[in-house]
C-alpha cells in the first residue's frame, strides 16, 4: 500500500460517515448499548468491591467467627436441612475457647445474630424508632468487633453478670430519639422494658457507601437478653434456628492460622467429632467472606459480559449489513477509483476504516454513557463507583475488533470488484 495515501483514505472514510449521520447512528446503536453495559456495570461492581473490602478491614480483619453455619457453607453447596441439624453454639463453647485456646485474647458471644432476628422498637417520650435489631452480648463485644463508642461507654462484665437493664444505642436510634440532646443516662423503652442508656455507638462503615440498615440496632447484656426474650442459649438443640454467634480475636503477634487451628480443635473436641468426620460448625474469617464475594462478583461480571456480548454481536451484524449496502451503493465510485489507479488494498483499507470508525465511535459513546451512569448513580444514592482505565481499554478494544471482524467481508467484496463491471453498474 502507498502509505502516503493513508491520510486521504482516512479523511474520505470520515467524510462518508459524517455525510450519513442517521445511518451511522443507527448502525452503532448496538455497540453503544454493549459497551455502555460493560463500563457502567464494571464501575458499580468495582466500586462496591473496593468499599466492601475497606469495610471488612475496618471491622476486624483477624476476627474469627464461629457459627452453626454461614453463607460460606451454603455457597459450597451444603444441604440446608443438614446444616440445620448441626448443634447450636452455646456460652460454654465460648468459655472453652477462652480457656483452651491460648492464642485467643478475647471471646464474645452474641445473641440475636446468625438466625431469626429479634426486633423491637425503641421509645423515648413521644418519639419512637422504626423496628430495630436487638443484640445481647458480653462486655467484650465492642473490642472484638471494633465497635466505635461515640459517647458514654459499653456495659461492663459486672452489669452482664447482674443482668442490668442497660443499653447501647446505634446511630439510627440516637437520631430518632435524641436528635439534639445527649442520650447517655436517659431511660428508654425497648419493646416493653425500660433500659438506661450507657453508651452510643458511632456510625458503622457500610458496604456500598449507603446504610443498608447497618446502624439499625440496640445492644443489651447477654444475660438480660436471655431473660427478656427467652433464648435458651445453654441448650445445644438441633434442627432449629437460634441466633447465636461466637467471635474470637487472636493475641497480638499470633498468626490467624494458628488461632484458627486452636479454635477448630476446641470445637471439634466439644462436639465429639472423630478424625474422619467433617466440622459441624463454620469458622468464618475476612478471607472466607472475601472469597465468597469474589465468587459472586465473578459470576455477575461473567453474566454481564455474556449479555453485553449479545448486544455487541447484534451491533456487529448491523455494521456488516450497512457496510454491504454501502459497497453496493458506491459501486460506480469504486470503479472510477480503480480506473484511476487505486489498488485493491487501498479500497480494502477505505471500507475497513469506515467500519472501524463506526464501531470505535460507538465504543467511545458507550464509554461516555456507561461512565455517566456510574457517576449519576453515585451522586443520586452515594453508591461508590470505580472507573479503572482497563474498562475503557476493553471498551475501545472490543469496538475496534468488532469493526475489523464484521467490516472485513464487505471491505474484501469492495476491493475485488472488477473496475469495468463497476463502471457499468447503475
Amino acid at each position: 500500500m502507498r502509505w502516503s495515501l493513508f491520510d486521504e483514505i482516512f479523511r474520505m472514510s470520515w467524510g462518508t460517515i459524517r455525510s450519513n449521520k442517521m445511518r451511522s447512528s443507527l448502525t452503532v446503536l448496538g455497540i453503544v448499548i454493549g459497551i455502555m453495559s460493560i463500563v457502567g456495570m464494571t464501575s458499580l461492581i468495582r466500586g462496591f468491591d473496593q468499599s466492601l473490602r475497606d469495610t471488612l478491614s475496618s471491622l476486624g480483619p483477624d476476627t474469627i467467627t464461629v457459627a452453626k453455619f454461614s453463607g460460606v457453607s451454603m455457597a459450597a453447596g451444603a444441604d440446608f436441612e443438614e446444616l440445620l441439624m448441626r448443634p447450636n453454639m452455646t456460652p460454654e463453647d465460648a468459655k472453652a475457647i477462652e480457656r483452651d485456646a491460648p492464642s485467643i485474647a478475647l471471646v464474645d458471644i452474641t445473641l440475636g445474630k446468625g438466625g431469626p432476628p429479634t426486633q423491637e422498637r425503641a421509645f423515648y417520650g413521644s418519639s419512637r424508632t422504626k423496628v430495630l435489631q436487638v443484640f445481647g452480648t458480653t462486655a467484650f463485644y465492642a473490642d472484638v468487633t471494633q465497635l466505635p463508642i461515640e459517647a458514654g461507654r459499653f456495659f461492663t462484665s459486672g452489669e452482664v453478670e447482674r443482668r442490668r437493664d442497660v443499653v447501647v444505642l446505634g446511630q439510627t436510634a440516637v437520631l430518632a430519639l435524641f436528635p439534639s440532646t445527649d442520650p447517655v443516662g436517659k431511660m428508654v423503652r425497648v419493646g416493653l422494658q425500660k433500659y438506661e442508656v450507657v453508651g452510643v455507638a458511632g456510625p458503622l462503615p457500610s458496604p456500598g457507601g449507603f446504610s443498608l440498615g447497618i446502624d439499625d440496632f440496640v445492644i443489651i447484656p447477654m444475660t438480660t437478653f436471655q431473660k427478656r426474650f427467652g433464648i435458651q442459649a445453654q441448650r445445644i438443640g438441633r434442627g432449629e434456628m437460634r441466633a447465636i454467634i461466637i467471635s474470637a480475636v487472636p493475641r497480638e503477634g499470633v498468626a490467624r492460622e494458628v488461632a484458627l487451628q486452636e479454635v477448630e480443635a476446641v470445637m471439634r473436641t466439644r462436639h465429639g467429632l472423630r478424625l474422619d468426620q467433617p466440622n459441624d460448625f463454620d469458622l468464618v474469617t475476612q478471607d472466607a467472606i472475601l472469597e465468597l464475594w469474589d465468587q459472586i462478583s465473578q459470576a455477575t461480571f461473567l453474566a454481564l459480559v455474556v449479555i453485553s456480548s449479545i448486544a455487541l454481536m447484534v451491533g456487529g451484524i448491523g455494521v456488516m449489513s450497512i457496510m454491504t449496502i454501502t459497497v453496493t451503493e458506491r459501486t460506480r465510485e469504486i470503479g472510477v477509483r480503480k480506473a484511476l489507479g487505486a489498488r485493491r488494498v487501498e479500497i480494502l483499507w477505505q471500507f475497513l476504516l469506515e467500519a472501524v470508525f463506526l464501531t470505535v465511535a460507538g465504543g467511545i459513546l458507550g464509554i461516555v454513557c456507561g461512565s455517566s451512569i456510574g457517576i449519576g448513580v453515585h451522586f443520586a444514592t452515594g453508591f461508590p463507583v470505580s472507573l479503572p482505565w482497563w474498562s475503557f481499554a476493553i471498551g475501545i478494544g472490543f469496538s475496534a475488533s468488532i469493526g475489523v471482524f464484521f467490516g472485513m467481508v464487505p471491505a474484501i467484496r469492495a476491493s475485488r470488484l472488477d473496475p469495468i463491471e463497476a463502471l457499468r453498474y447503475e
